[in-house]
């Protein structure tokens, strides 16, 4: 049977860094209500949990292990896991800005990753296109004042790493479990972990655990896990399986994107640079789309050849 060409994984990954961004927006409406950022990791995640696990049941999806998936959970203490506590900590002594700029990086980081680990050959349209998006990006978030000791600054790049990594090794590991599966069994790894950091830090003295105390900031509170954390690492994790870790990668620079989108709905405004940046990290992501569009086309023309050649 020859290949079928999928649009798919694109729409997928899209998808991912839709949720990432909308949610991004969503959480910091629950940080500004005085919610602890710890205190929000643990409910964010256990809402994305609930939402996975009543997804697995409403959708009927098998329950049964694969080989890999004891290691992919693991992975879930990696990212969201260690990944935001790492980043929650840098942020204490680096600026918002600064931080951002960091997490800009990623895509290449995992781009880099991808040819070390995974072999991957990366076309140069595709490193071209990443460039491009990242230059977009800085438009769109830079702010004067950027600022950050280098104990903020090394915390945010393992987080940086951290997802990074995760990307790759996911890529990696992912053989016959179920997408659904793979993304709740991280979610609870992850929320585990995060349940351990806060109950510490609480005992410890270091992190006060002010929890949401309305129902709106709860709402807030739990729709942000389930955006953010439940359908965008599902969305992720389902677009990985069809296509490369880095071309995944080269799509992440559009969460800033949906970011400013959702914000904007909200009620902020956009400076000209901001509008510029957007329509950047647009067009690049676009053209990624279309270059990976056009070599799966390619193999699925070469396959339906290949099938015609050896009918009898």
């Amino acid at each position: 049977m020859p290949a079928r060409l999928s649009y798919r994984p694109v729409l997928l990954v899209l998808a991912a860094t839709a949720c990432w961004g909308g949610g991004t927006v969503l959480s910091k409406q629950v940080l500004d209500r005085g919610v602890a950022p710890l205190t929000l990791l643990v409910i964010e995640l256990s809402a994305s949990c609930l939402l996975l696990l009543g997804l697995m049941v409403v959708l009927h999806r098998d329950w049964s292990r694969g080989p890999a998936l004891l290691k992919l959970a693991v992975l879930g203490v990696l990212n969201p896991g260690l990944a935001y506590a790492l980043g929650l900590l840098g942020l204490v002594t680096v600026s918002a800005s600064m931080s951002v700029l960091l997490w800009g990086t990623e895509p290449v980081l995992i781009l880099l990753l991808a040819m070390l680990v995974l072999r991957e050959r990366v076309a140069g349209a595709t490193a071209i296109a990443m460039v491009v998006a990242l230059v977009g990006v800085l438009l769109v978030i830079y702010r004067p004042g950027v600022t950050g000791d280098i104990t903020g600054v090394a915390l945010t790049v393992a987080a940086v790493t951290a997802c990074a990594c995760y990307t790759v090794l996911t890529r990696r590991l992912l053989l016959n479990d179920g997408s659904l599966l793979v993304a709740f069994v991280q979610q609870g790894a992850a929320l585990i972990f995060a349940v351990v950091i806060a109950g510490g830090s609480s005992v410890l003295g270091v992190a006060d655990l002010g929890f949401p105390t309305d129902a709106i900031t709860w709402l807030l509170a739990v729709s942000s896990g389930a955006i953010y954390y439940g359908f965008a690492f599902w969305f992720y994790v389902s677009g990985l399986r069809g296509i490369p870790a880095s071309t995944a990668g080269a799509f992440l620079p559009m969460i800033p994107v949906f970011g400013l989108a959702a914000a904007y709905l909200a009620g902020e405004r956009l400076l000209d640079r901001q509008w510029l940046g957007a329509a950047l990290v647009i067009l690049a992501a676009s053209a990624v789309a279309v270059h990976h569009l056009s070599r799966a086309s390619s193999g699925h023309e070469e396959g339906s050849r290949t099938s015609r050649t050896i009918q009898p």
